[in-house]
């Protein structure tokens, strides 16, 4: 997997990714038994990742609902113009309940992820995102139960070197040796015959 900058991933820099995901606080030790390294010279490869800019950061998975955030939900925002879109982000950037902005296609021209405390919040959240100067409408979508939210990203392993398999060789075929024809045995279509022409 090539990335920019002329740096390239292999397969045990993606899985070295696979195991930070599942534990960033996994020991180098640990990795370094799993991808068939050394401490050093695992952390050299993460080191490596932090400058390309694949690993951003650390953090931790928290549970939303365990510190009082007992609602979810998604936001389609419209806009009344395409210039107005940097400032609507700006401004949502600074609501702590909102986790993500996406910019889309559809019938929207943004996606908002909140997590917030109650209905009552909620309802004090969209007033909040209306008032943003350019915004014509919302849509909110109210998360009734999650069955999957994957904090980590799917990592392909990389595609393992072709080894070409050799052709057979084909058996040389042994030319039977000519046998001298019997005189008088000759005749027309055989070897050594003549065709007498009248």
């Amino acid at each position: 997997m090539k990335l920019a900058r002329d740096f390239e991933l292999d397969a045990t820099d993606l899985q070295i990714l696979d195991l930070l995901q599942e534990n960033c606080k996994r020991p180098l030790a640990a990795i370094g038994e799993k991808v068939d390294l050394s401490a050093p010279a695992v952390m050299e490869r993460i080191h490596k990742l932090e400058q390309a800019g694949v690993i951003t950061g650390y953090v931790a998975l928290l549970d939303a609902r365990l510190l009082g955030l007992d609602v979810t939900a998604f936001i389609g925002v419209s806009m009344g113009h395409p210039r107005m879109i940097d400032g609507f982000e700006r401004e949502v950037s600074r609501i702590d309940d909102v986790l993500e902005c996406h910019h889309v296609t559809g019938g929207h021209t943004l996606l908002l992820k909140v997590k917030t405390e109650s209905t009552e919040t909620l309802e004090a959240l969209i007033g909040r995102v209306r008032s943003i100067e350019g915004v014509t409408r919302t849509e909110t979508m109210i998360v009734l139960s999650t069955q999957t939210e994957r904090p980590s990203i799917p990592l392909q392993p990389a595609e393992p070197v072709e080894h070409r398999r050799p052709r057979p060789v084909a058996a040389a075929r042994t030319k039977r040796p000519s046998l001298p024809s019997r005189p008088g045995r000759e005749g027309p279509g055989r070897p050594g015959s003549r065709e007498e022409e009248s």
